[in-house]
């Protein structure tokens, strides 16, 4: 349905029809007697969205009429999402597939929904996930499992640092009770220790069952972080002290692992390679060792693929998982093994911060892509469903890298975007 301020939704919504009170709501903006954020106070979210934009469009000159067209539910999203709303952006979702999948959680065939504006990705991504499951599918496991939060400490001394993590490693198993007695779901797996100087980190990892994790784990971390400091005399500086690693290219992800760490791969024959890509085994390896291995190196990239993180953001966006977190999926390895029979190319992709439960995953639109790949809410047992989910992303990058080497080996990158819009 659509209201006299441009929305369309079906979850409608009381209307401020009274003028005068909208003109004085105006005012008192202007004013600054009370403040964009404060409008949810005296009027329902859809009210306040509505009038927040048409202030934002008078003191700009800016039409904003596209982004009161929405469809999701209001009232939930402006508590857990988003403040200051004023409306959303939509994103064009595309899908590629089937994807036979056979991993230890995800087994049959997927349709991938990505999110995305960029044009031949979903048709790039198609095509590698035709090839997989013409050659029976991608094999994929999860290695890694746990959330991360390192808080950072002062200490006074190098000696007292030092005694700060023995404190620590005698007290493991209270501080783990204090993180646990915050959360119904979390469990703290680890503490591990690093100290630089006088600055002393401590990587807690937390397995977080359905959820992405990082509300639960900093709630926890905090519990914990209080205990060290009234326990060692060391000043807590920050609860996140960039070990974590958290929305940052980091070597440490890669190493150690953070959220979900997958690998799927896959076994192309010789007849497939040329019916499919127009090219053939060496070149794919060619390809692969000096583009994705030694230019990746000789760039300093810490990431060694083609575009991991271009399937992981579109897949990020449409099925509600912080968009941020998909500079994690760039950290991804990708080789090619030479085969008596082909190829055999994997992907390793040790950082997916993912969730089933939680974040954006219950707004209507993200919630159906997820119901799409079967992953939707809590899993039985509890984690099985974020598991599922990074297998089928590990797997939607795995088709996304073989398409991309596929045509770069065959000379038609080009050709392919420029048929595709992208010229």
């Amino acid at each position: 349905m659509a209201d006299d301020g441009g929305h369309r939704t079906p979850h409608g919504g009381d209307i401020v029809n009274n003028k005068d009170m909208e003109a004085a709501i105006h005012t008192r903006l202007r004013e600054g007697v009370i403040k964009l954020y404060e409008l949810e106070k005296e009027l329902s979210p859809l009210d306040a969205i509505r009038i927040r934009r048409e202030y934002i469009e008078y003191e700009t000159g800016t039409k904003l009429e596209n982004l009161g067209i929405f469809s999701i539910d209001i009232d939930r999203v402006v508590k857990r999402n988003c403040e200051n709303m004023i409306g959303t952006v939509q994103v064009p979702v595309g899908i590629a597939g089937p994807l036979l999948v056979n991993g230890e959680y995800a087994h049959g065939s997927y349709y991938l929904p990505l999110a995305t504006t960029e044009g031949a990705l979903v048709a790039s991504v198609n095509r590698g996930c035709s090839a997989i499951t013409r050659a029976g599918g991608v094999e994929v496991r999860i290695l890694h499992d746990g959330m991360t939060r390192a808080p950072v400490f002062a200490a006074r001394s190098i000696v007292h640092a030092k005694q700060v993590v023995d404190w620590v490693a005698a007290h493991t198993g209270e501080l783990r009770a204090a993180a646990e007695s915050t959360t119904s779901h979390g469990k703290l797996i680890e503490i591990v220790p690093f100290v630089a100087g006088t600055s002393v980190f401590f990587r807690m990892n937390f397995d977080t069952k359905d959820a992405m994790g990082m509300n639960m784990v900093t709630i926890a971390s905090a519990k914990v972080s209080e205990l060290i400091a009234q326990g060692t005399g060391a000043r807590l500086v920050a609860l996140s002290g960039n070990m974590c690693t958290d929305k940052k290219p980091a070597a440490i992800n890669g190493i150690l692992g953070r959220g979900r760490s997958a690998v799927a791969g896959v076994a192309l024959s010789h007849d497939l390679i040329s019916e499919v890509f127009k090219t053939d085994a060496p070149a794919l390896f060619d390809v692969n060792y000096r583009k994705n291995l030694v230019g990746s190196a000789r760039a300093g990239a810490m990431g060694f693929n083609a575009h991991a993180a271009n399937v992981v953001a579109a897949m990020f966006i449409a099925c509600g998982q912080d968009a941020a977190h998909a500079i994690d999926g760039s950290t991804c390895l990708t080789t090619v093994d030479p085969t008596p029979s082909g190829v055999y190319v994997s992907v390793t992709l040790p950082s997916l911060p993912v969730g089933t439960v939680g974040g954006g995953t219950g707004i209507e639109t993200q919630q159906e892509c997820l119901n799409l790949l079967g992953v939707a809410g809590g899993g039985n047992p509890p984690g099985t469903n974020a598991k599922k989910l990074a297998e089928i992303i590990a797997s939607g990058v795995l088709a996304g890298e073989l398409s991309l080497l596929g045509a770069l080996a065959a000379q038609h990158l080009a050709r392919s975007h420029q048929q595709l819009g992208r010229g």
